[in-house]
């Protein structure tokens, strides 16, 4: 599995979340909504959820294993800190 492309939109409020990510995998199948989140023990990601009737948020999609999430979420963040790197570059030319 490899992960061809990787789209980050930046959150521009207040709060934990601090992007919305959608990530194409072999250039055939996307996942969509995995949210950046700002944690007690630094940025992590969280895969898309739904809420169930008995009020509990599951994942609509997920990784099989801790390996695949460690990379899903190592290259996601990759890109998330470059669109930051990215920002401040242009806001410090206008």
């Amino acid at each position: 599995m490899k992960i061809t492309d990787v789209r980050v939109r930046k959150v521009t409020k207040e709060g934990k979340m601090k992007a919305v990510v959608s990530i194409t995998i072999d250039e055939e199948f996307v996942v969509h909504d995995i949210k950046v989140i700002e944690g007690e023990k630094g940025l992590f990601i969280a895969m898309p959820s739904r809420k169930s009737a008995d009020g509990e948020y599951r994942d609509i999609t997920h990784p099989i294993n801790s390996e695949t999430r460690e990379r899903i979420q190592a290259i996601i963040l990759e890109h998330y800190k470059e669109a930051l790197q990215q920002q401040e570059s242009e806001d410090m030319t206008e």
